[in-house]
């Protein structure tokens, strides 16, 4: 059986159509963003490849974390053994899954990997309690499999199937939120690197993945027990834990690379302030921490239950930097931090709420900084 991977393409076939193709797309995929580094890598490699990959485990490498002296953007912040230890499991027949906090960039991570192993990340399968066998394996075009029984022409590839016939990664993303049958139904598939579709007959019954083909699979840990994974299904994976970034230098230069980016493609003429944002993103890693609490202490005993993660701050500044512009034809200012502060920190929990203003009331008032003076002035702004 043979299912084509045709990906769509701009207007017109040169760069320059290509360019306003992806310009017009609110977030392209990583092959697209990065389609020249891709391509650079391709052309110089010389290391041995995986069979079925288009880059070798240390170009791959190369452009996930980056390497200034050839060119290559660093994107994913991180431990570098972290994306050694994900290339090696997925040169292996067993998958990778990928677990942490929400926000802690999982889904970024895997759809690197694959636009560098398979030159291709949009393959993925969005796990939910909706999610069924057919979204992951295969389905059928009715009309077709009325008029002319079951055939390869009325058979409509799902991503799986997909990737064993074009030897290619499969995301996964969000698994755990999956019910366990469907979970399941990846038990076979990742063990005996073959899909049975017993509605057809002869050689196309049988669909054997091809070289390069693994699944990359990422949970939530805020989601286990949601539908917690059979011990079977964990024994096809091997699991790494992606941790949120340590230090507030390294989230405080990703957050103003990605807000730059976010804000340009939203008409947002001048780049964010970055002393808003050093206090954006402060305020968002001590929250994580628990500061706030009511005897004035940071020991995680009053911290939010929302998500405080780093693509939330990303969120939150993109946000701030749009209603200063859009509003007031300005950067945005502390201020508005705090009005799209409740949105995320707070959500619909009056608990939280209260967390964010004892909060900006205790920890803010005793900085000294103009900007953190101006996030505690701007403190009634906090809804109510």
């Amino acid at each position: 059986m043979t299912v084509r991977n045709e990906v769509p393409r701009g207007p017109a076939d040169d760069d320059a159509g290509r360019d306003r193709a992806a310009d017009s797309v609110q977030r392209p995929p990583a092959e697209v963003r990065y389609a020249d580094e891709l391509a650079g890598l391709r052309a110089d490699d010389r290391d041995p490849r995986p069979p079925g990959w288009e880059l070798s485990l240390r170009a791959a490498r190369r452009f996930v974390v980056g390497d200034p002296q050839a060119g290559i953007s660093r994107k994913f912040v991180g431990n570098p053994s972290l994306v050694d230890r994900a290339l090696v499991t997925l040169a292996t027949s067993r998958g990778l899954m990928l677990v942490g906090e929400p926000g802690t960039a999982k889904s970024l991570l895997s759809e690197l990997i694959a636009a560098a192993v398979s030159g291709d990340s949009t393959l993925t399968v969005q796990g939910g309690a909706a999610t069924t066998e057919d979204q992951i394996k295969y389905g059928w075009n009715y009309a077709l499999l009325v008029a002319e029984g079951p055939s390869t022409r009325s058979l409509v590839p799902a991503p799986i199937l997909r990737g064993m016939t074009e030897g290619r990664l499969v995301r996964f993303e969000e698994i755990t939120r999956c019910p366990l049958e469907v979970q399941d139904s990846l038990l076979s598939l990742l063990s005996e690197r073959v899909v049975a579709i017993p509605e057809l007959t002869g050689p196309d019954a049988m669909v054997f993945a091809r070289q390069g083909f693994n699944v990359i699979a990422t949970a939530n840990t805020r989601d286990r027990g949601v539908n917690e994974m059979s011990a079977a299904l964990k024994r096809r994976f091997n699991f790494e834990t992606v941790f949120p970034i340590p230090d507030l230098d390294s989230e405080l230069a990703l957050v103003e690379v990605e807000v730059t980016t976010l804000l340009r493609r939203s008409g947002v003429e001048p780049p964010p302030d970055r002393d808003v944002l050093e206090v954006l993103v402060g305020t968002f890693r001590e929250l994580r921490a628990g500061a706030g609490a009511k005897d004035g202490s940071a020991g995680g005993a009053d911290r939010p239950t929302a998500v405080m993660s780093t693509a939330e701050a990303v969120s939150v500044a993109h946000a701030v930097g749009v209603r200063g512009w859009f509003l007031r034809g300005e950067p945005g200012s502390a201020a508005d931090v705090v009005a799209c502060l409740a949105g995320t920190a707070a959500k619909d929990s009056p608990e939280d709420l209260a967390r964010l203003r004892r909060y900006l009331e205790q920890q803010v008032q005793r900085r000294r900084s103009p900007q953190w003076q101006a996030l505690y002035d701007a403190r009634h702004l906090l809804a109510d």
